[in-house]
C-alpha cells in the first residue's frame, strides 16, 4: 500500500491487457437499447435503417436471439440448429449455445446507432485490424450485448462463474459490412452448454445458410466460417487472443458488394501494448495494489470454482463512472479476479503502480509480456528456432534456410507463388472498365539465379496488350527472391512472406494512374507463397499486335522499421503493327508494410538502402491463351557503382541444379550444394522422401505427406493438432453407433454409420424403406418378380419364389418335366415365352406371356447374357452367370448399364485393406481426385449418395490428375505430376505400386483397355501418347507429333478406337485413331476453346466433351459426325464421365462434382466435398465390366508383347525398348 499526499497525481502503467467490461460499447436502456424478451429461445425482428452485407447477400432486417446470435432471416426452432451446425439460415454467431435469460437472470440489449462517437470507435477497431485499409468510414452500426446470460439449466444458482457478457457490433459501410466481436475477460466464465443432455462447446462464426442452386435448382448449404473449433482452447482464446491487436476483440469483413469471395479476418494477431493513465483528484488516497492473478480459466458450465472472496468489491471513491452502462444512482464496482490457492513459489512478484508528483514525472515506459518460446514455439516455422528475449520471443530460420522465422524456405530452392487478381482497369479513353474477378496468378522463381516468371490468366484482348508495360505487377516477387550480392539481402530474407505492398503508376505524358495493392499472406500447406492482387485505375492503350520492350532499370529500396519504400522511372518502347516505334515512360512509387519481431532490432543489420537491378525483361500477351506473361532477372546489392561481382554465384551463371544453392569460393571458384530436402551432387539434385526415410517423423496419429524439398504432417481422421500445432491428439467424440446411444431403427431393419466426431447417419437396410430411424418392409412381390408358374412369398427385407405344383425350378425359372437337358437360361426363357408342345406331353398349347412379362436373354451357348432388359418397362440390369441381378446395376428407362462378360472372372478377395485404402460401396460409384487423395461417391441409380461419400485412397504429398479404373481387377490407376508417375492400387487391399516413373513429363490422362489389358496415357510436357501393359511393361510411343497439350484420353476397346483431346489454344482439337495408332484423324476442330474433359458412351455412341474455354458441354457421333450442344455457361470443367442418363464432371472453380442430364443438358445435382479444393480426374466403377470382347481379349491375341486392337482386327507390336524375342504382325478378321 502506498500513501500519497499531493493533488494532481498521475498513475502510469503500460501493459498488455485483455478487454474488460468497461471497454465494451455503451449499452443499456439509457443509451436507447431495447431489451429482448426474457427466455431460452426468444427472438425479435429489427428492421434496419441501412443495408447489411453478409457474404454475397444484402439484408434490410435482422433477428436478435437469446442463444448468442443474430440471424438474417427468421431462425428455426433451436432444436434444429443447436449442436447441428451449419444451420439452414444465415447467422452471425457471437457465442452460439443454449443460453438463458429467464426471470431477469441476464439481459440481451440491442439497438441501431449512427452517432459519431460509436461510428468513430467502430472505425478505429476496423482500422486496427486492417491497418492497410484506407477510407474505413462506417455510416451505421448494430450493437447487440448479451449481459450476464446463463447456460440453460444453471438458473437460480447465483454462481458468478457461470455468467457471460459479450458483445457484437456490426458496422455497415456503403458497400461493405464488418463484424466486431468483443469478449471481456472477466465476463466470460463458461464455454459450453448442455444440448440434448450432452455438454457441447459453444460455436462462434458466420453461417451463410441455404443458397440458391445453380440454374434455379434446389438450394444447397452455403459456407460456414468457424472462428472456434471443437476444443476448449479455441473457446478460451476468445478473451485471450485477437486479430485486431487487442485481446478479446475480433474483427471480420463479412460481406461486400459487388464482389465478395470469403470472410476476411483481421490481420493483427500481435498484442498491442495499452497505456493506462489515471488522474487522482483526492487530497489523500490509499491505493491498494492487488496481487495479479491468472485469468479465470474457461470452465464447462457444470464445473464450480471455489473461492471464499466476493467477486466484486465496493470502491470507496471513484472520480468517474467505471462501468459505461451504469446510471448515476448505481453503486460503482471494479472487478477483482477471483483468487485461487497458490504456493509461495508460484506467486509472481508484486508490480507497484507508482503515483508521483507531476513535477517529478520522469517515467520509463515498461511492459509485462509473458510470451515465451515454451508456449509459442509452434508459431515459428518448422525450419526455425525460437529464441527468448527479455520481453518476448522471436523466430530465426535455421542454417540452410532464410526468411523472417515465421516463414522459412530452403536456400537455393525454387519458389512458387499462387494468387488471385481482382479489380478494374480503364484502357485508353474507354468509358467502361475491364473487370478482373479471381483471375489466376502463378509465379515461379529460380532462386539461385534470381530469374522470375509471372503469368496471369483469363486476360481479354481488350486489356491484354496494354498490360505489357507493367512487369511491375510481379516486381515484388522478383525483389522477394532476388539474387543476393555479398552482404545484401533480398526481401524474403528480411521480412518473410507476410506483407502488404501498395504501388502507384503514373504514365507519361497522359498522366493515367493505376493503383496496385497486393497482400502476401505467407506460405500455405503446399509450400506456395499466397498473393492477392487488386488493380484500380486507367492505363494507356497499346494496340493489338504491338509488342513492348522494357529497358533494364535500377530501383533503390529504402528500409526502416516495418516500412520499405522505393520509387523509379521506367522507360519502354512500343513496336507498332505498322513497324513504327514509340517511346514511353512511367513514374513508379511503392511502399511495403510488414511486421517485424519487436523484441530485436532486425533492421539494424540491413543496409538502409539497397538497389534492385532488373534486366533481361521479357513481356508478352498471349492472345490465344489469354495470358499475360512476364519474365525478368533480379539482383539485390549496393546502391554504389563498382566492379560487378564476377563469381558465378552472384551472376547466376553457375550451372547448379535449380534445387541447389551456389556457394562462392575464391575468385570465380564455386560449388553447388543441394537445397535442404534434396540430395545429390549439386549439379543434379533429387527430392528426399522424408516420409519414407523417417516413418515416425510426424509422430503418432498422423500422416506424412512428402513434398518437393519438404514434407507436411496431417492428423488422421478423429484427431487434431494440439496447441503446439504439431502433436496430434484425439478429438472429443462419441461413437453413438458403437455405444448404442443412437436413435436408428433396430439392427434387423437399419444400419447406423459413424461419420466422425459425435455424428452418425441412419439408413435402412436393403428391402426396407424409410429415413433410417423408422424403416418399413418393402413388398417385393410385384408382378414379374417371380416366374409366371411360381408363387412369390414376401419376407421381412426380402422375398422368395416357389414353383407351383407340377413345375420344378428355383422359382425364377419353372418348367414342366423334360427329357432334353436345357440350360437354366433356356428353361427360364421357355417358361416365360411358353412352348407349342412339351416333350412330356402335358400340354399341346400354352398361352404367350402376358404384356409386362420379363423374358430373359440367352446367348448362343444357352448362358445368360450379362445384360438383361425388361422390354415393357424399359429397364435394364446386369446379371451374374446364374441370372441373378447384380445389386445397384438397374438403370432407368432409356439407358443401359455396362455389364461384365462372364468369361472374365473377378479376382479373389485380397488381403485386409490398408488404413489408407477404403473399399468401395457395392454397385456403381464415382471416383474423383482432389490433390493428395481419391474420393468416391456411391450412385443410387443416377443420384449421388452424398452422405456415403468418403476417401478411398490417400496418396500423400501428391497432386493426382488423372484417375482410371480397371473393372476386372478392381484396381484404381492414377497419375501424379509432383514427381511424375503413374501408380495403381487394388481396392480390396494390398500395397500401392508405382508403375511408371521415368521418362515422364506431365501425365494428365489415363485410359484402361480392360479387355486387352493395356494402358494408354497422354503427356502434355513431352507431347506424346504412349501405351503399355497394365503393369507398365512393354512401353511404346503411339504418337509424338502434332501434339501440344494432350490431356483427356478415352479407350473404346470393343470397337478398337482411341479418342483424345488437345487443348492447344492455337489449335484445339479432338482426335481419334485405332488403338494400334493407325488411322489417326481429327474429329472436331471448329468451335473449341479448352476441351479439358472427354468421355465416350458406347451405348449411345456419343463422344461428349466439356470445354473450359467455350464453357459448353457438347457431344458428337464419331461415326456420323453429327454434333449437338448440350449446355453452356458452365464454369471450369476438368474431367467428365458418362453413366446412365447423366454426365458427371469436375469443376475447378466450383470445386465440385456436377451432374447434368445427358438428354436436355439441365444441371440435376452438385456435390461439394467436405475439404474444398480443386477437383481433378473423374471415372466410374461398375458393378460388372462392360459387355463385349475384342481380338486381344483371349491369350493376348497370340502376340508376344503388345496386342493392340483395331476395328476388324489387331496388331502385335513391340515395345520401344529392344527385345529380340518380340514379333510384330498385323491380323485381320476373316
Amino acid at each position: 500500500m502506498v500513501l500519497l499526499g499531493s493533488v494532481g497525481l498521475l498513475a502510469l502503467l503500460v501493459s498488455v491487457q485483455c478487454l474488460n467490461r468497461r471497454q465494451l460499447f455503451d449499452y443499456g436502456i439509457q443509451f436507447g437499447d431495447k431489451i429482448l424478451e426474457s427466455g431460452t429461445d426468444s427472438v425479435e425482428e429489427l428492421a434496419l435503417e441501412q443495408t447489411l452485407f453478409f457474404f454475397k447477400g444484402k439484408f434490410n432486417k435482422v433477428y436478435v436471439n437469446t442463444n448468442g446470435f443474430i440471424s438474417l432471416t427468421k431462425p428455426t426452432d433451436e432444436s434444429e440448429y443447436l449442436g447441428k451446425m451449419p444451420a439452414s439460415f444465415g447467422m452471425i454467431a457471437a457465442f452460439l449455445g443454449d443460453l438463458d435469460t429467464t426471470d431477469g437472470a441476464g439481459h440481451v440489449y440491442f439497438r441501431q446507432d449512427n452517432s459519431s462517437d460509436v461510428l468513430q470507435r467502430a472505425a478505429e477497431h476496423i482500422g486496427q485490424a486492417f491497418p492497410s485499409d484506407d477510407g474505413i468510414e462506417p455510416t451505421h452500426a448494430i450493437i447487440v450485448t448479451w449481459e450476464n446470460v446463463l447456460p440453460l439449466g444453471e438458473h437460480g444458482r447465483g454462481d458468478a462463474f457461470t455468467k457471460n457478457t459479450f458483445q457484437l457490433v456490426v458496422a455497415n459501410l456503403e458497400t461493405a459490412s464488418y463484424a466486431i466481436l468483443l469478449y471481456p475477460e472477466e465476463g466470460m466464465q463458461f464455454g459450453s452448454t448442455l444440448i440434448n443432455d450432452e455438454d457441447q462447446l459453444v460455436e462462434v462464426g458466420f453461417n451463410e445458410g441455404k443458397v440458391a442452386g445453380w440454374f434455379g435448382w434446389a438450394s444447397t448449404q452455403g459456407s460456414y466460417y468457424r472462428i472456434t473449433q471443437d476444443s476448449e482452447e479455441s473457446v478460451s482464446a476468445l478473451a485471450q487472443e485477437t486479430n485486431s491487436g487487442h485481446p478479446g476483440v475480433w474483427v471480420y469483413k463479412i460481406g461486400a458488394s459487388p464482389f465478395f469471395t470469403s470472410i476476411t479476418p483481421g490481420e493483427v494477431t500481435e498484442v498491442t501494448e495499452i497505456t493506462t493513465v489515471t488522474i487522482v483528484t483526492s487530497e489523500e488516497t490509499m491505493v491498494d495494489t492487488p496481487v495479479p492473478e491468472p485469468s479465470v480459466p474457461w470452465t464447462q458450465h457444470h464445473e464450480e470454482l471455489q473461492t471464499s472472496e466476493p467477486l466484486y468489491e465496493r470502491l470507496s471513491t471513484s472520480p468517474e463512472p467505471f462501468a459505461e452502462s451504469s446510471t448515476p444512482d448505481e453503486p460503482q464496482y471494479r472487478y477483482v479476479q477471483p483468487r485461487r490457492p497458490q504456493t509461495p513459489q508460484q506467486q509472481p512478484q508484486i508490480p507497484q503502480v507508482v503515483i508521483i508528483d507531476e513535477d517529478e514525472l520522469n517515467v520509463d515506459v515498461f511492459s509485462y509480456n509473458y510470451e515465451t518460446c515454451s508456449s509459442n514455439k509452434h508459431r515459428c516455422s518448422v525450419f526455425a528456432d525460437c529464441r527468448d528475449y527479455d520481453n518476448g520471443y522471436c523466430c530465426h530460420c535455421k542454417p540452410g534456410y532464410y526468411g523472417n522465422g515465421k516463414d522459412c524456405v530452403a536456400e537455393g530452392k525454387p519458389q512458387r507463388m499462387n494468387g488471385k487478381v481482382n479489380g478494374r482497369i480503364y484502357v485508353g479513353d474507354s468509358p467502361s472498365p475491364v473487370e478482373f474477378f479471381n483471375n489466376d496468378l502463378h509465379s515461379y522463381v529460380v532462386a539461385n539465379d534470381g530469374r522470375a516468371y509471372i503469368a496471369i490468366s483469363s486476360i481479354p484482348s481488350s486489356v491484354g496488350p496494354s498490360l505489357q508495360p507493367l512487369p511491375a505487377l510481379g516486381e515484388a516477387i522478383g525483389w522477394a527472391f532476388a539474387l543476393e550480392q555479398p552482404d545484401y539481402q533480398n526481401g524474403f530474407s528480411i521480412i518473410g512472406g507476410v506483407f502488404t505492398r501498395q504501388a502507384e503508376v503514373v504514365f507519361q505524358p497522359g498522366n493515367e494512374r493505376l493503383t496496385i495493392r497486393q497482400e502476401f499472406s505467407g506460405i500455405d500447406e503446399h509450400d506456395h507463397l499466397l498473393i492477392s492482387t487488386e488493380l484500380d485505375g486507367r492505363i494507356p492503350e497499346v494496340p493489338r499486335g504491338a509488342t513492348v520492350q522494357i529497358e533494364p532499370y535500377n530501383e533503390i529500396y529504402q528500409y526502416s522499421s516495418n516500412l520499405i519504400t522505393s520509387s523509379s522511372r521506367r522507360d519502354y518502347t512500343i513496336s507498332m503493327p505498322d513497324g513504327s516505334v514509340r517511346s514511353h515512360s512511367y513514374l513508379w512509387t511503392q511502399n511495403i508494410k510488414f511486421q517485424s519481431c519487436q523484441h530485436e532490432e532486425v533492421m539494424s543489420t540491413v543496409p538502409a538502402s539497397q538497389q534492385l537491378s532488373v534486366d533481361q525483361i521479357f513481356v508478352m500477351y498471349d492472345s490465344g491463351n489469354q495470358l499475360i506473361r512476364y519474365a525478368m532477372s533480379n539482383k539485390i546489392g549496393s546502391i554504389h557503382s563498382g566492379i560487378p561481382e564476377q563469381n558465378p554465384c552472384f551472376t547466376g551463371r553457375h550451372g547448379c541444379d535449380t534445387n541447389a544453392v551456389c556457394r562462392p569460393a575464391q575468385g570465380k571458384e564455386f560449388s553447388c550444394e543441394c537445397a535442404a530436402g534434396f540430395t545429390g551432387d549439386g549439379r543434379v539434385c533429387y527430392d528426399v522422401d522424408e516420409c519414407s526415410e523417417s516413418p515416425q517423423i510426424c509422430g503418432p496419429y498422423s500422416i506424412c505427406n512428402n513434398q518437393p524439398g519438404s514434407f507436411r504432417c496431417e492428423c488422421l481422421d478423429g484427431f487434431q493438432f494440439a496447441s503446439d500445432g504439431r502433436t496430434c491428439i484425439e478429438t472429443e467424440r462419441v461413437d453413438h453407433c458403437q455405444r448404442g446411444t443412437h436413435d436408428c431403427d433396430v439392427p434387423e431393419r437399419a444400419r447406423c454409420s459413424y461419420t466422425g466426431d459425435s455424428s452418425y447417419i441412419c439408413s435402412c437396410l436393403p428391402g426396407f424403406s424409410g429415413d433410417g430411424r423408422a424403416c418399413q418392409d418393402i413388398d417385393e412381390c410385384q408382378p414379374g418378380r417371380c416366374h409366371s408358374d411360381a408363387i412369390c412369398y414376401n419376407t421381412q427385407g426380402s422375398f422368395t419364389c416357389q414353383c407351383r405344383p407340377g413345375f420344378h425350378g428355383d422359382g425364377f425359372s419353372c418348367t414342366p418335366g423334360s427329357d432334353r437337358e436345357q440350360t437354366a437360361c433356356e428353361r427360364h426363357r421357355e417358361a416365360a415365352l411358353g412352348s407349342s408342345s412339351s416333350s412330356g406331353g402335358y400340354f399341346f398349347f400354352r398361352p404367350r406371356p402376358a404384356v409386362g412379362q420379363y423374358v430373359p436373354s440367352c446367348d448362343a451357348y444357352g448362358a445368360y447374357e450379362p445384360l438383361q432388359c425388361h422390354s415393357s418397362i424399359g429397364q435394364c440390369w446386369c446379371v451374374d452367370s446364374s441370372g441373378q441381378e447384380i445389386p445397384g446395376s438397374r438403370t432407368e428407362a432409356g439407358s443401359r448399364p455396362m455389364c461384365i462378360d462372364h468369361n472374365v472372372s473377378p479376382p479373389p478377395i485380397g488381403p485386409t485393406p490398408r488404413s489408407d485404402i477404403s473399399p468401395l460401396t457395392p454397385g456403381a460409384n464415382l471416383l474423383f481426385a482432389q490433390s493428395g487423395k481419391i474420393d468416391h461417391i456411391p450412385l443410387d441409380g443416377n443420384r449421388m449418395n452424398k452422405d456415403e461419400s468418403k476417401t478411398v485412397l490417400h496418396v500423400s504429398g501428391k497432386v493426382v490428375i488423372a484417375v482410371a479404373f480397371d473393372c476386372v481387377d478392381q484396381t484404381i490407376y492414377w497419375s501424379d505430376i509432383t514427381q511424375p508417375a503413374i501408380s495403381r492400387a487394388k481396392l480390396q487391399g494390398g500395397e500401392t505400386s508405382i508403375l511408371i516413373s521415368k521418362d515422364l513429363g506431365s501425365p494428365e490422362g489415363i485410359a484402361i483397355d480392360h479387355m486387352s489389358r493395356n494402358m494408354y496415357w497422354t503427356d502434355s510436357i513431352l507431347d506424346r501418347i504412349e501405351v503399355s501393359r497394365l503393369d507398365g511393361s512393354h512401353r511404346r510411343i503411339l504418337f509424338d507429333n502434332d501434339l501440344i497439350n494432350p490431356r483427356p484420353i478415352i479407350a473404346d476397346p470393343t470397337n478398337g478406337h482411341l479418342y483424345w483431346a488437345d487443348w492447344n489454344r492455337d489449335g484445339p482439337k479432338i482426335e481419334r485413331s485405332s488403338m494400334d495408332g493407325s488411322d489417326r484423324t481429327a474429329l472436331v476442330q471448329d468451335g473449341l476453346g479448352l476441351p479439358n474433359a472427354l468421355t465416350f458412351d458406347p451405348q449411345s455412341r456419343q463422344l461428349c466433351w466439356a470445354d473450359a474455354g467455350t464453357r459448353k458441354v457438347e457431344c458428337v457421333d464419331p461415326f456420323s459426325r453429327l454434333r449437338r450442344k448440350l449446355t453452356e455457361g458452365i464454369q471450369y470443367p476438368f474431367a467428365i464421365v458418362s453413366y446412365g442418363r447423366n454426365l458427371y464432371y469436375t469443376d475447378w472453380r466450383r470445386e465440385a462434382v456436377v451432374a447434368i442430364d445427358r438428354n436436355d443438358g439441365m444441371e440435376v445435382e452438385e456435390f461439394l466435398p467436405q475439404r474444398r479444393s480443386r477437383t481433378y480426374g473423374i471415372t466410374m466403377t461398375y458393378p460388372q465390366c462392360p459387355a463385349g470382347v475384342n481380338y486381344c481379349s483371349r491369350d493376348n491375341g497370340g502376340c508376344s508383347h503388345l496386342c493392340l486392337p483395331r476395328p476388324g482386327g489387331f496388331t502385335c507390336r513391340c515395345p520401344d525398348a529392344r527385345d529380340g524375342s518380340c514379333v510384330e504382325k498385323d491380323e485381320n478378321s476373316i
